[in-house]
C-alpha cells in the first residue's frame, strides 16, 4: 500500500514541478493541443459516418424487418464509438509524445538535472530521428498491447455482474499501467533501458505503477483534461523512473523561472539535433 501511496504522490509532485517552470509547462502544453484537435476531428467524422460505415459492414441486414434492423446496426454503431473511445483514451499518451517527442525529451531533462544532487542528466547520444524510430516502434508495441487487452476486456464486459464491476475496474488499472509505461518511456529510454527491461522494471512495483498510472487514466476520461496534465505526467514520470532505478533524488525548490533560460539545451537545440 506503500507503493501505491508513493506512484500518486509521484503524479502530484510532477504536477507541482511544471506549475513552478510554467515555460516547461507551456511549451509541454502543444503537443498536447495537436493530438487533441487529431482526436477530436476523428471522433466527430466517425459519430457522423459510423452509421453509414456499418450499413455497408452489414449488408445482410438489409432485409431484416423493422425494428430489428436499426436496432441491430445502432447497436453496433454504439459499440464502434465505443471502441474507438477507449482506443483514444489508450493511444493519446503515446500519440502525444511521438509528436512532442522534442518537447518533453526536454522537459524531463531538466527535472532530472533539478532533482540530481549533481545537477546532471542522463543523455542517449543518439540523433533525433533515432529517439524518433526507437520511440514510434516502442510505442506501436504497447499500442498492440493495450489493444489486445482492450478487446478481452470488452468481451468479458458481457459476463452477468462480474463485466458491470469487477471489469471495469481491472480495465482502469491495465490503462493506468501502459499510460505508466508510456510515459516513463522518456526518461528509461534516454538511459538506454529497452522495452523489454522497462516491461520488467515496471512488473517488479506494479503497485507503484498502478498509484501514478490509474489516477491519471481516469483523470484522462475528463474532456480536454489530458491535454493539461501532459507536461506534469511527465515530470512525474521522470521523477519515478529515478525510484524505480534506485537513483538518489533530491527536493527542487527553485522556484522560479532563471534555470529554463540559463539551460544549454533547449526545445530548439532538441529539434536541431
Amino acid at each position: 500500500m506503500r507503493d501505491l501511496g508513493a506512484g500518486f504522490h509521484y503524479l502530484l509532485k510532477g504536477q507541482r514541478w511544471v506549475a513552478r517552470h510554467g515555460k516547461q509547462y507551456g511549451l509541454g502544453l502543444v503537443p498536447g493541443l495537436i493530438t487533441l484537435v487529431l482526436y477530436v476531428a476523428a471522433l466527430v467524422a466517425l459519430a457522423n459516418w459510423g452509421g453509414d460505415a456499418v450499413s455497408w459492414a452489414t449488408p445482410f441486414a438489409d432485409d431484416w424487418s423493422s425494428p430489428w434492423r436499426g436496432l441491430f446496426r445502432d447497436f453496433l454503431t454504439a459499440v464502434l464509438f465505443a471502441l474507438a473511445l477507449l482506443l483514444a483514451v489508450v493511444t493519446f499518451t503515446a500519440v502525444t509524445l511521438l509528436i512532442g517527442q522534442p518537447f518533453y525529451e526536454n522537459l524531463s531533462e531538466k527535472v532530472d538535472r533539478d532533482v540530481s544532487p549533481d545537477g546532471t542528466a542522463p543523455e542517449s547520444g543518439l540523433p533525433l530521428w533515432r529517439e524518433l524510430w526507437i520511440s514510434a516502434r516502442d510505442s506501436l508495441r504497447i499500442v498492440v498491447r493495450a489493444v489486445l487487452w482492450a478487446v478481452l476486456l470488452f468481451a468479458l464486459g458481457f459476463v452477468p455482474f462480474v463485466g458491470q464491476t469487477v471489469i471495469p475496474v481491472i480495465g482502469f488499472f491495465v490503462t493506468g499501467f501502459f499510460l505508466t509505461e508510456e510515459l516513463t518511456a522518456v526518461a528509461l529510454q534516454r538511459r538506454g533501458v529497452d522495452l523489454r527491461a522497462r516491461l520488467t522494471l515496471l512488473r517488479s512495483r506494479k503497485t507503484l505503477v498502478w498509484g501514478f498510472g490509474t489516477p491519471l487514466g481516469l483523470a484522462f476520461l475528463v474532456p480536454f483534461v489530458a491535454v493539461f496534465l501532459m507536461p506534469g505526467a511527465v515530470a512525474g514520470a521522470t521523477l519515478m523512473a529515478r525510484d524505480l532505478l534506485g537513483e538518489e533524488t533530491r527536493d527542487g525548490d527553485d522556484d522560479s523561472d532563471d534555470s529554463d533560460d540559463s539551460d544549454e539545451r533547449t526545445v530548439s537545440g532538441g529539434l536541431g539535433s
